[in-house]
């Protein structure tokens, strides 16, 4: 999972991994040649530039490094309402174009275009810039994480220094509206739980530094390349000073002061969204943007339950072929206990099991896929300096061809490292999990808001039903290897009770660690950890079990209704062929295969 933050303008494209693009400014590719194509084109590429130039960062996340010096400020109240005002004059606009004289490419835009709007004016209705903060994310720890230059800001040039510098001075007036919109929500009784903005508290307290050479935003300046000219080099030693230790530093000791005496003590003891004003028809707008879906969040409950048992008769049939006889419950917390499923004793012996693996699948993967990204993989450990806050994840090619995709491998600690979960945990980080999907994005074509945005539960759908395709190519035949592609599972589905548990039906906080202790055997730590993450990001986990059920349920409908007739490769060509979709759009595209073909 990679940095993400939910967008009040845009939340349903909250946590998309990102999509690379070249330096200079994105053209979109069309072949529309009607003037309903085109006119459709024009509004699609000023709608993305509007999103982007509103949330520069998240423009970074994606790809497009034009506003890599610009930090913006989507938190304030009037430029929110701006950019609302602006997506209603765009779904007019929309609304004029005559969808039936579009050609099918054209038609996919549009309903993708009408979804993204119809979703963010949805969300419009409530204040979520009076939560800017929490323990899973936030403005000045996004950067802080830029610092080392791994992340989606690079840091190789006097220009990237000079354009991580402006952020970092734009960082001081957004800490300010940060403050600002919570003491709002104290007053409006629009606050963070309890617990989770205790866990926060430590970050915001340690990125304030006693002076600036030992702020970790001052990090670029100790990695500065050789090759910078010797004054560019005391210049910019001397503006990053001066930013951190006059303006930056002060702000930051604000922000940590506030949220100690002020804020804390008055977040709510309650944990689900439906506790805040109008919480219930908040948490369904988010709900339906996550999942892309009308299901409510009962019906997401009732699913969550159906699969947690079905994984349970799995684990079931499972536990025995591993030495295990307790009930079938018990299965993952055993697991975990077991010497034989930690083998490791270095970082190095954990990337060589993964190497292996890429190199057996590489071997199967063009009997299921003629669609493929030309773009390599390649498989690194993630760097020291990040390590600790990060989890394993994807980051994608760049568009020129300079940088492979990367599935990036976290290991705090060999010999904790379990072995169980690997063969899954690299098909859905790798191929052909997200890099089937997020290289391929880039190669299609496609309009710039297609291409640079998305939605979570296409992206995650995705490498979450790509995850089973290793029963297919023979990779859990090992037991161990099965069981850890059901416990991956098994989470995804635990979220789905949890999520919707937390914030429709009333569960505390210490019902939901509780489940997922019972459910999954995680240790109290482990459980806490996850439950609070779900409590500050409703909705956000729905998209990976609802997306990957929509495309396995696509695939037998087509299987069943083709026969002899049906190919697995032309399937997932027809899943991925026009990059990241709402799944009813994609079901609409797969119904219209089945049929052609038929």
């Amino acid at each position: 999972m990679k940095a993400c933050f939910t967008l009040a303008a845009a939340a349903l494209l909250a946590c998309a991994p990102a999509q690379a693009a070249p330096a200079d400014a994105p053209q979109s590719a069309s072949t529309a040649t009607s003037r309903e194509g085109r006119q459709l084109n024009a509004l699609a590429d000023e709608y993305y530039e509007a999103l982007a130039r509103f949330e520069p960062v998240w423009a970074t996340e994606n790809g497009d490094s034009r506003f890599n010096d610009k930090l913006g400020l989507s938190i304030s109240p009037k430029l929110r309402e701006q950019q609302f005002a602006l997506y209603r004059g765009y779904l007019k606009r929309l609304a004029a174009i005559p969808r039936a004289r579009l050609d099918s490419r054209d038609q996919t835009s549009y309903d993708i275009l009408k979804f993204e709007l119809d979703s963010a004016l949805r969300l419009a209705a409530f204040p979520e810039h009076l939560l800017p903060i929490d323990q899973m994310v936030s403005m000045p720890v996004i950067l802080a994480n830029y610092a080392g230059g791994q992340g989606a800001q690079p840091l190789s040039s006097v220009r990237d220094y000079r354009a991580y510098l402006s952020r970092l001075a734009q960082l001081v007036p957004h800490i300010d509206q940060a403050i600002a919109n919570m003491r709002e929500g104290v007053k409006r009784g629009v606050v963070q739980p309890r617990e989770p903005m205790q866990s926060a508290l430590p970050q915001f307290q340690q990125l304030v530094a006693s002076k600036a050479d030992e702020s970790i935003f001052y990090t670029p300046i100790k990695n500065m390349p050789a090759s910078f000219p010797a004054a560019e080099k005391r210049s910019l030693q001397q503006a990053y000073r001066e930013t951190i230790g006059n303006k930056l530093n002060p702000a930051l000791k604000r922000l940590a002061t506030y949220l100690e005496k002020d804020y804390l003590p008055k977040t709510r003891t309650s944990a689900g969204w439906n506790a805040l004003p109008d919480g219930a028809a908040w948490y369904a707008a988010r709900v339906a943007a996550m999942t892309t879906t009308s299901l409510t969040p009962e019906q997401i409950h009732q699913i969550g339950l159906k699969e947690v048992a079905r994984i349970q008769g799995e684990y079931a049939v499972t536990g025995p072929k591993m030495g295990y006889t307790g009930p079938a419950a018990g299965l993952p917390r055993w697991v975990s206990e077991q010497p034989k499923y930690k083998p490791f004793t270095s970082d190095q012996q954990v990337i060589d099991v993964f190497r292996e693996l890429d190199t057996r699948v590489r071997a199967k993967l063009p009997a299921l896929f003629t669609l493929r990204p030309k773009a390599p993989l390649d498989l690194r450990l993630e760097p020291e300096l990040t390590r600790a806050s990060a989890s394993d994840h994807y980051t994608p090619p760049a568009a020129d061809g300079s940088r492979p995709g990367v599935f990036w491998s976290v290991v705090n600690d060999p010999k904790q490292y379990g072995s169980t979960g690997m063969v899954t945990l690299y098909l859905h980080e790798g191929q052909p999990g997200h890099h089937f999907h997020i290289a391929l994005v880039q190669e299609l074509g496609l309009p710039n808001f297609r291409k640079f945005g998305g939605n979570n539960a296409f992206t995650e759908g995705w490498a979450l039903y790509a995850e089973t395709l290793g029963k297919e190519m023979g990779l859990f035949d090992k037991p161990e290897d099965y069981f850890g592609h059901l416990n991956d599972e098994m989470l995804r589905a635990a979220r789905l009770v949890v999520d919707t548990g937390l914030h429709a039906k009333g569960w505390s906080r210490d019902q939901a660690i509780r489940y997922f202790q019972d459910t999954l055997g995680y240790s109290e730590h482990e459980a806490r950890a996850q439950i609070e993450r779900y409590m500050v990001w409703p909705g956000q986990a729905l998209g990976y079990k609802i997306g990957s059920l929509k495309i396995m349920e696509l695939r037998k409908r087509a299987q069943d209704a083709l026969g002899d007739k049906f190919s697995l490769p032309k399937f997932h060509e027809i899943v991925l062929g026009e990059g990241t979709l709402p799944l009813a759009v994609l079901e609409n595209k797969v119904d219209r295969w089945i049929a052609a073909s038929k």
